[in-house]
């Protein structure tokens, strides 16, 4: 990982006096070789984490920077975003740094047609290396665009290139009647928030998003004044009243590997924000094991079909815990 990476850069020669920008890193990631360094991420269990350690998080580069930082990313167009965005706020060298099973090795051969780049440092399944901040990347920046369905995506965000085929089905499954205040937890670029809002009953949703772009995303894509927006970690978010329904089609990757983990904690936030009658309804994919985690956070549980892939469910009466 990069804690065990960037030691041995500072060994090696980069220089990190000044402003630092770390873009994208993880939680957990170690960041103690760097001083003077702010973290940009888009993510707000990252902000949560870092802010927590005493460090300066944004979700976008402000001014300029002695240096620059970039986690690689999985995808590719996600980390092409973040180096363009890094060599256009700093004046000094720019870190690359990533574990091979992201695709370090394909983005040094991509950044080497392009510009000078140290040798690699290899370690810990992962390669380190740096360059000189350059123009040459400036056609790499994309923001916000409209995909060919007419929604607002962007690099980075969850199915950017359009509609995610489990929500699609989860958007076609929901009853006419969701109740009056109806949360859309990891509500990602809006597309179910905009399905759910075609019901008059409804008086708000909330869209719980924990990228920030996102939820801007979002923004333009669900205009409906009822729309209430929240820029929060699903699994913590606390609104100020009880829900009515909870609808959802929770992440279960926080890195390559499928964290089921994850959608467990999504089920308990839902149990925790409903009313005692309220009612969950969530597509996943076939494979994942939720099925204890909802008996155990549900009293009732019902299979409502769904196909190979992807399996919706719908829960009520969630079970109260002191």
């Amino acid at each position: 990982m990069i804690g065990a990476r960037l030691p041995l850069a500072v060994e090696a020669g980069f220089d990190v006096a000044g402003r630092v920008a770390v873009f994208a890193p993880a939680v957990g990631a170690d960041l103690s070789a760097l001083s003077g360094c702010e973290v940009i991420s888009p993510l707000r269990p990252v902000h949560d984490y870092f802010t927590g350690m005493g460090l300066t998080c944004r979700t976008a580069p402000e001014g300029r920077y002695d240096a620059a930082v970039v986690c690689v990313p999985r995808a590719k167009a996600e980390a092409h975003v973040l180096i363009a965005q890094a060599c256009a706020v700093t004046d000094g060298p720019v870190v690359i740094d990533g574990q091979k099973t992201d695709g370090i090795d394909s983005i040094r051969k991509e950044l080497r047609k392009r510009a000078d780049v140290t040798e690699a440092i290899n370690k810990a399944h992962g390669k380190l290396f740096w360059m000189t901040s350059s123009d040459k990347f400036a056609d790499w920046a994309q923001g916000p665009a409209l995909t060919d369905g007419g929604f607002w995506t962007a690099p980075g965000v969850f199915s950017a290139d359009g509609i995610d085929p489990a929500s699609e089905m989860l958007a076609a499954a929901l009853p006419d009647k969701l109740g009056k205040q109806v949360a859309d937890l990891g509500a990602g670029w809006g597309y179910l928030s905009a399905h759910i809002l075609t019901r008059d009953e409804v008086q708000a949703v909330h869209l719980v998003e924990a990228h920030h772009l996102a939820l801007e995303c979002a923004k333009r894509n669900v205009t409906d004044p009822r729309a209430q927006y929240h820029w929060a970690d699903a699994t913590r978010w606390a609104p100020s009243g009880r829900i009515d329904t909870v609808v959802m089609n929770p992440p279960f990757h926080t890195t390559r590997n499928a964290d089921p983990s994850l959608g467990q904690a999504f089920v308990a936030a839902a149990a925790r924000v409903l009313t005692p009658q309220g009612s969950l309804w969530m597509v996943a994919n076939r494979h994942l094991p939720y099925e204890t985690a909802l008996e155990q956070q549900f009293a009732r549980v019902e299979d409502m079909g769904g196909d190979g892939r992807f399996k919706l469910t719908r829960a009520t009466k969630p079970r109260r815990r002191t």
